[in-house]
């Protein structure tokens, strides 16, 4: 099956969201910034459970969290961030999270137990505990840090510290139990902060959009890179994927296989 609910409209780079999969249902987040909605469908035959059309899609992929035995699918949308229920769409809880400028809501958002953390560029990185109340939910704050942000990549939570790319470029790490700052490297290493970071087991990787890959330890002593290599032969804005000694590649023309020996 293939469907195309809102045929023609894509965000302005196009799509990056990723489907995920919750009890026999492919859910995502179609569409565009006022033409959109997040949808369910039925992993058998396409048919469509339910939607949710208060808010279009940006450039975040959906994440799964279940708190008081609810299951909740939460992403960032055009001007907020919000949880829905898997179940039936219904929305569960939303807080104003709107970018400005050149700034977009790109980062997935990261699920702790019943926190969830999100970070946007130029306003900051967050956190809000998710409680069931009666039967309603509330998202209740517990930190923000405001020096941080992402512009592009989704933090890596290793450890209790999460791992990134700020939007200037930085590589950083800050506690995700409290929101302080461990380090943040001087170098920039792309000034409009287009790079990933993925976390490899025992090594980091970042990937600017120069396509310089850099391996680092995940530690919150402070940078300590082992590795730098020229990975991209044009701009690379995709994730690189690592598996078992693999690392897979993809610039704007070519995906290339990287073996570690």
């Amino acid at each position: 099956w293939r469907k195309d609910p809102f045929e023609g409209a894509v965000p302005r780079f196009f799509t990056s969201m990723s489907p995920i999969v919750v009890d026999g249902m492919a859910i995502v987040h179609a569409g565009t910034a006022g033409k959109g909605a997040i949808l369910a469908y039925n992993l058998a035959d396409g048919a469509e459970k339910w939607r949710w059309d208060g808010e279009g899609p940006e450039y975040a992929s959906p994440a799964l969290l279940t708190v008081g035995g609810v299951k909740q699918v939460v992403t960032l949308a055009e001007k907020s961030i919000v949880g829905v229920a898997a179940a039936d769409g219904k929305l569960l809880w939303r807080l104003p999270f709107a970018p400005s400028g050149r700034a977009y809501n790109t980062a997935t958002p990261i699920v702790d137990g019943d926190t969830v953390i999100y970070t946007g560029a130029g306003r900051g990185t967050f956190a809000v505990k998710i409680e069931k109340q009666g039967e309603a939910f509330a998202a209740t704050p517990l930190w923000s840090n405001t020096d941080i942000a992402t512009q592009y990549n989704t933090p890596v939570l290793k450890d209790g510290m999460l791992y990134g790319m700020s939007d200037r470029g930085n590589l950083f790490c800050i506690s995700a139990k409290d929101g302080k700052t461990a380090w943040v490297d001087e170098t920039s290493r792309d000034r409009s902060g287009f790079g990933t970071v993925v976390d490899a087991g025992s090594v980091l990787l970042a990937l600017p959009s120069s396509g310089e890959m850099l391996v680092y330890k995940p530690t919150a002593d402070g940078y300590s890179q082992t590795a730098a290599v020229k990975v991209g032969a044009a701009s690379t804005y995709g994730y690189p994927v690592a598996t078992d000694n693999r690392i897979f590649v993809k610039d704007e023309n070519t995906v290339t296989l990287y073996v570690v020996e």
